[in-house]
């Protein structure tokens, strides 16, 4: 027995889903670049004097991948110089972010972390080929982003009650699906699973954009995600959000509850993502940057993509962002360990 009735997972769902995703990620990009709100002090001098790789270890289409494109498009306008984006998805932001801890730290190799990739990992981990706060200098924080509680509509629950009604009676068949082993989804779910006493599938996927094209088509059928990530498919209907999972309801979605509400008094969690550099990087041009990103994240395009996707841009600095991960980092080592993945791989 199982919980939802669907097709089998179609091939050319998955295609045409990140097909969708990818056109998306770049014509919004491209949009926002040519409008050119360049700063009026001009170029700075110097750097970069190459194109710029802006490493990404999530698949393209993602919220962080869209994001990072917005950002790169209006980097390369401002400085006149490329900043290329270069998606390397794969083991919850392992892969991509190794290579980019390696890489010559002269600035014209950067990366887009966030809560999984450069926090959680830490604690997940046995071995990592890379120290969040040995091998990289943090340059911005560039968003925030609270996290909902979504199920494909097939499945016959209306609330979380439902949810975990259905769970108890179907003990370790419920699907929920990640954007990797360890990621934040990944941790969100076993908080709920542990919170309601009921037992889950773990179906963890290569990223966001491939996890959400599964939730879509009914190969699992729940979710615990940014709201970026499914706000456009709530909002048509694809989706149905049960909860939101901040300290109080979301003004994009003022009539769903939040899992406090739902009594899940633990599960306030967000979403966010910032720009890291390679440790050694030349502090101006760490500065430089911190500078121009927080320019682009008030261009009223940037502000209102972000607001309008569930995201909020974020005012801060490399100083404030080394603070903001360390404190994530005692946070979630803590919940890590309460769910029992701490050191398990």
């Amino acid at each position: 027995m199982t919980v939802m009735n669907h097709p089998q997972y179609c091939h050319a769902a998955i295609n045409l889903a990140t097909g969708f995703a990818i056109s998306f990620a770049v014509g919004l990009a491209t949009g926002l670049g040519a409008t050119n709100t360049a700063h009026a002090q001009g170029r700075p001098a110097g750097y970069p004097e190459r194109p710029v790789r802006f490493v990404v270890a999530q698949a393209a289409g993602s919220g962080v991948d869209l994001l990072t494109r917005i950002v790169a498009r209006k980097l390369s306008d401002n400085y006149g110089q490329q900043f290329i984006v270069e998606n390397r998805p794969g083991a919850n932001g392992i892969i991509g972010l190794e290579g980019a801890a390696k890489a010559k730290p002269d600035g014209y190799t950067l990366a887009m972390g966030w809560p999984g990739s450069i926090v959680l990992n830490l604690f997940i981990y046995k071995s990592l080929p890379y120290d969040t706060f040995r091998d990289f200098a943090p340059v911005i924080q560039t968003s925030t982003n609270t996290f909902g509680f979504v199920v494909n509509p097939s499945l016959p629950a209306r609330s979380v009650k439902d949810v975990a009604a259905l769970a108890k009676k179907l003990p370790g068949e419920m699907r929920y699906g990640s954007f990797g082993a360890g990621n934040m989804t990944h941790l969100a779910a076993e908080l709920f699973a542990q919170g309601s006493g009921t037992k889950l599938l773990h179906v963890p996927f290569k990223g966001e954009t491939p996890s959400l094209v599964a939730v879509l088509g009914g190969e699992i059928g729940v979710m615990m995600t940014p709201m970026q990530a499914f706000t456009p498919y709530v909002r048509d209907g694809r989706l149905r959000l049960l909860a939101t999972m901040g300290e109080k309801r979301h003004v994009a979605f003022p009539d769903v509850p939040t899992m406090v509400e739902a009594g899940y008094r633990e599960m306030v969690i967000s979403g966010w993502s910032g720009i890291l550099a390679p440790t050694g990087t030349p502090a101006d041009v760490v500065n430089r940057l911190q500078q121009e990103v927080s320019r682009i994240l008030q261009v009223a395009e940037t502000r209102d993509y972000l607001i309008q996707q569930g995201a909020e841009p974020i005012n801060s600095n490399a100083e404030l962002f080394g603070a903001f991960i360390k404190a994530e980092a005692a946070k979630w080592s803590r919940v890590i360990k309460a769910v029992g993945l701490a050191q398990s791989q």
